[in-house]
């Protein structure tokens, strides 16, 4: 049996109340109060229809017994009889009447529904600390790192349970995300595209999904780990042949270049540089430092090796006669022995490259300025250049680093020997090698006037710093060593401290039977970053939701970028690990225990 209208009459009276109380609320404290007001009933009389006996007339207050629900928290009528809240209701922003003259009006004081409202744990979407109703939040409202706009979490990403960055769920879901610079569907290294999903180098992996592409440095394009491509493998010019910027000085003044490995002194446009144009290894792109790693600069922790670029030029030698299209074997290779000094001038040219200074003189091992330009500089079908990599270990804890090799033939595989075009020569051990060779490396440092180079080898060797001739071991003739002890020759080769200077280092293997180097660099740094994961030392760094050291995303362990795995409580059931329900918490007695099992009523 329903019951008759008379006996809603008493919920809809304190309903009325209700609303005429929060409409007077946030009010002066020197306004009247509404439950005094002549204007407003008390709330313990009987309330007549609300469109008879309010005063103000220029406002239209509907029927408080049927048109007045809370506009804040919906109250829904038990009759299937009472109008829609969402069509009847006047917006209490608007449409009630000031309680008092002193009293603010509601519509500055009370949100409109459409307005953003701080969530329940007052705060809001993009400051940092996740709140109810939000799955994650990284500190703001962009788009495109893994927590939405509206703070949801972008697919192929993780992001930590109590705010902060997110990172890439996992390497190999063919989603990139986070530090992700390629994905191939593996997490295979190798093959391009490495078990981090980042690139490696010489590849590029324009396709998800898709296996990786090898790239060629000096094609002139720009692609994969290349900070740029000149179209050449020459050095010196502001981009090396391994395709990475170099640094750009005139006599020490340099101009600062994000990418090139080499911070100036007192330059404050670089936080750090860590030799390439890549983000998310700890130095952005723009050289400024990234949340999670701790960057140091290598002049205080100098690295266990340095690298550096070589350019190697191979001939063929003056024995060999003319075919299939290419002339007989260049004059300056395979043809005389003995010592000489004074072949190239005390300049490098504009084009840094050693100047021929023979020309109109006799010389003993050399035979005039064409053929000799021909050393170091790519010549169609009188040398090929293969480039390649000097790698220099570090001695102990010092700061001097050394290459060294009584063996040095590094093209025994390739140039001309590679097309069949050259035939291998036997060296002093009866070792079938590759001979007739030039080798050009580079690198720069900053001077502090405790510098020495030192090199024992064969044939010539030319060393220049500052594009000015330090050391001269021309000829061919057996191993030769000579010392340079920068700050004895600082007025000779333009040295100042604190500036940055280039040492180039041009070396010929021109006869048979032996080939020796030795490169031995002592002071010779220039200030680098060098930047390390925080993720994965076993310690939980700010940012960081957790770490054990390992980090492989097992259940109930750390994942990669230090978020929390698959676990109980993510609102995730995984089955897989014996879960049957996950409320999203780790208590029990409500329904889902902390171990993610049913609880029986």
């Amino acid at each position: 049996m329903l019951n008759p209208p008379l006996h809603r009459w008493p919920a809809s009276l304190v309903l009325v109340c209700f609303f005429v109380l929060l409409a007077a609320c946030g009010g002066s404290t020197a306004g009247p109060d509404v439950g005094t007001s002549p204007k407003t009933p008390d709330a313990s009389t009987e309330v007549p229809d609300a469109s008879t006996d309010t005063p103000d007339a220029s406002i239209e207050v509907p029927d408080a017994s049927t048109d007045a629900p809370d506009a804040s928290i919906e109250v829904p009528d038990a009759s299937t009889d009472a109008p829609d809240a969402s069509t009847d209701t006047p917006d209490a922003s608007s449409e009630v009447p000031d309680a008092s003259t002193d009293t603010p009006d509601a519509s500055t004081d009370t949100p409109d529904a459409s307005t953003e409202v701080p969530d329940a744990g007052g705060g809001r979407c993009g400051d940092g600390v996740l709140q109810a109703g939000e799955a994650c939040d990284d500190g703001n409202t962009a788009s495109g790192d893994g927590c939405s706009a509206t703070c949801g979490v972008d697919p192929g990403w993780s992001c930590p349970p109590a705010g902060g960055r997110c990172v890439a769920s996992a390497c190999g879901d063919l989603i990139i995300a986070g530090d992700e610079e390629c994905e191939d569907g593996n997490t295979t290294s190798g093959d391009g595209c490495g078990g981090t999903c980042r690139l490696e180098e010489g590849f590029k992996c324009p396709t998800v999904g898709a296996p990786c592409l090898t790239t060629v440095c000096g094609d002139g394009i720009v692609e994969g780990t290349e900070q740029c491509d000149d179209g050449n493998r020459d050095m010196g010019d502001g981009c090396s042949p391994l395709c990475g910027r170099e640094p750009q000085c005139v006599d020490g003044v340099c101009t600062a270049i994000c990418g090139d490995g080499v911070m100036l002194p007192g330059d404050t446009s670089e936080a750090c540089d860590d030799g390439n144009s890549r983000s998310h290894d700890g130095c952005s792109s723009t050289c400024q430092l990234e949340e999670g790693f701790t960057c140091a600069l290598i002049e205080n922790d100098p690295p266990s090796t340095m690298s550096l670029p070589l350019v190697l030029r191979d001939f063929r030698g003056y024995d060999l006669p003319a075919s299939d299209g290419l002339p007989r074997g260049h004059v300056d290779f395979e043809n005389a022995n003995g010592s000489e000094t004074g072949i190239v001038q005390a300049l490098l040219g504009v084009d840094g490259k050693p100047r021929y200074a023979k020309a109109g003189v006799s010389s003993s091992t050399t035979h005039g300025q064409v053929a000799f330009d021909q050393w170091y500089r790519d010549t169609p079908n009188v040398n090929l250049s293969v480039v390649k990599q000097l790698p220099l270990s570090r001695i102990d804890n010092t700061a001097t680093y050394e290459y060294r090799s009584a063996s040095f033939f590094p093209l025994d595989n390739d140039g001309w020997v590679a097309f069949g075009k050259e035939p291998r020569r036997t060296d002093g051990s009866g070792v079938p090698r590759n001979f007739s060779f030039t080798s050009e490396t580079r690198t720069w440092f900053e001077y502090k006037g405790t510098e020495e180079l030192t090199f024992l080898g064969d044939d010539d060797v030319w060393v220049f710093i500052n594009r000015r001739l330090a050391l001269d071991l021309g000829g061919v003739h057996g191993p030769m060593s000579g010392r340079i002890n920068l700050a004895s020759k600082a007025v000779e080769l333009g040295l100042q401290v604190g500036r940055v200077y280039e040492v180039a280092v041009f070396q010929a293997e021109r006869h048979t039977t032996g080939s020796n180097y030795r490169l031995t660099l002592d002071n010779f740094l220039a200030r680098r970053s060098e930047c390390v994961a925080n993720c994965g030392n076993g310690v939980v760094d700010p940012g960081e939701a957790c770490d054990d050291g390992v980090n492989d995303g097992s259940y109930n362990t750390c994942a990669r970028g230090c978020v929390l795995g698959p676990r109980c409580g993510d609102s995730i059931v995984q089955t897989q690990y014996g879960e049957q329900c996950d409320d999203g918490n780790t208590r029990s007695n409500d329904g889902c225990s902390a171990f993610c099992r049913l609880e029986l009523p």
